[in-house]
């Protein structure tokens, strides 16, 4: 009887043992997939974040890539328009070196009065220019006009190569007007490129600023 006791308590003893065993298994197991599942998320997070930096690091590029092709296609226009001014500075001083010059008038910012901008042509001006008409009309033989626009360095390069085409331009147009013929004017527009002032201070900048007409035979 003792015996048939003893067998079944070691019966028990082995069922306990098994059991606490299968239920740490079952623990171990399911660390070990949360474990995994937690270093797969964080794999997918970076796979994520890295692909965003691509995809950010691919835009920054295409984004400077078009800011150079920009940038290249306007010192494109720059260079041609820097050209054509001087073929057409070129060809009009050699027809300015075939003709005898008989009067050159300088409009300068005294009597023009070209503030920042401006185009207009102001009474102090018009008096002068109507003088210049007159003794055109007088002359006995066609004549050559020719008109140049000067700026001061205030402003870009471009910007000041337009402004003094415009000043040119006005004089030009009021002297046709004037009945001098347009065939027989030229304007052109030397911008801030030849200056007879210092332009870094206010006196040399206004002196710049001027229009010079010169009648040629």
């Amino acid at each position: 009887m003792r015996r048939r006791t003893n067998v079944l308590l070691v019966l028990l003893v082995v069922v306990a043992v098994a059991s606490s065993t299968g239920c740490v298994s079952k623990k171990m197991f399911r660390k070990n997939v949360d474990d995994n599942d937690t270093r797969v998320a964080a794999v997918e997070t970076g796979v994520e974040a890295n692909e965003k930096r691509i995809k950010d690091l691919k835009g920054d590029t295409d984004s400077k890539l078009a800011e150079l092709d920009s940038k290249a296609e306007r010192a494109n226009e720059v260079g041609r328009s820097a050209m054509n001014r001087a073929e057409q500075a070129s060809a009009e001083a050699e027809k300015a070196a075939r003709g005898r010059l008989i009067w050159e008038v300088t409009l300068s910012n005294d009597q023009v009065k070209f503030s920042f901008n401006q185009t207009t042509i102001p009474s102090d001006a018009a008096a002068v220019l109507d003088d210049l008409i007159q003794k055109i009309m007088v002359y006995d033989k066609a004549v050559w006009v020719e008109i140049e626009g000067h700026t001061d360095s205030t402003g870009g390069e471009e910007y000041n190569y337009t402004l003094g085409d415009k000043r040119a331009s006005a004089v030009r147009d009021y002297m046709a007007r004037g009945s001098v013929p347009l065939h027989a004017m030229n304007v052109i527009s030397m911008g801030e490129s030849s200056p007879v002032a210092d332009n870094s201070t206010p006196d040399g900048r206004s002196q710049n600023r001027r229009v010079v007409i010169r009648v040629l035979e």
